[in-house]
């Protein structure tokens, strides 16, 4: 797979808060959506947060996908989101594409970032919106009480974020009490303060180094 195409034009709201350009045409088969937890910091010394991805799958006949399109419309809890966050997701779609199989050629997927704040970015959520897609692809759903916080790599790999503790305690706000992080995460320098507000916080840490690794943990399906 050589191409990937982002539209970054904002979307209009139907009630699901998700749509499309008039000129798309679509394959036979009803859209998927799922949505996902992604953890982040509002900025330096502010509290963490828990931000809501709604990811929309669909085939279309186009093929010169995998296409993404970004719907940052405000109306529905939508928000900006980054140039670092959009980077993310196409690093996403592109581990996802490769751990299944699929060129990804017919692929539409739409993203909204559902979060209290005008604007998001970074690519700590990128694990999470890989997780999300490969989950609605498969047809699979995601568990009710786990979230995960990492980077993904184009090759499925989990790479190290910042602000963990912060996101912890946002976590265990919101009732999730597992959290996915990478396994190197062992190495940065707030470990010690990320494992001290776990235990406080009765949050359960699961390290994995993989996509595939975090999508086992997070819908139970194994392969």
């Amino acid at each position: 797979m050589e191409k990937l195409t982002v539209l970054f034009s904002p979307l209009l709201i139907l009630a699901l808060g998700l749509s499309f350009p008039a000129t798309s045409t679509y394959a036979g088969g009803a859209s998927r959506v799922i949505t996902v937890p992604a953890l982040g910091v509002q900025g330096e010394g502010l509290p963490g947060v828990v931000n809501y991805i709604v990811i929309q799958f669909d085939r279309t006949t186009m093929e010169d996908g995998p296409t993404v399109q970004f719907n940052e419309v405000n109306l529905g809890g939508g928000s900006l989101v980054g140039e670092e966050w959009k980077e993310g997701v196409r690093r996403a779609v592109l581990a996802v594409a490769q751990a299944v199989g699929d060129d990804g050629r017919d692929w539409l997927i739409t993203i909204k970032n559902r979060s209290m704040t005008s604007l998001t970015d970074g690519m700590s959520a990128s694990a999470a919106v890989a997780v999300g897609i490969m989950a609605v692809y498969r047809g699979e759903t995601i568990g009710s009480d786990v979230a995960l916080s990492g980077q993904i790599t184009t090759n499925g790999r989990l790479d190290v974020v910042g602000g963990l503790p912060l996101k912890i305690e946002a976590a265990a706000a919101a009732r999730y009490r597992t959290i996915v992080i990478p396994r190197d995460q062992t190495l940065t320098p707030d470990w010690m303060l990320t494992t001290e507000v776990a235990g406080r916080k009765r949050v359960e840490l699961i390290q994995v180094g993989t996509l595939e690794e975090a999508y086992q943990t997070m819908t139970g399906q194994s392969r």
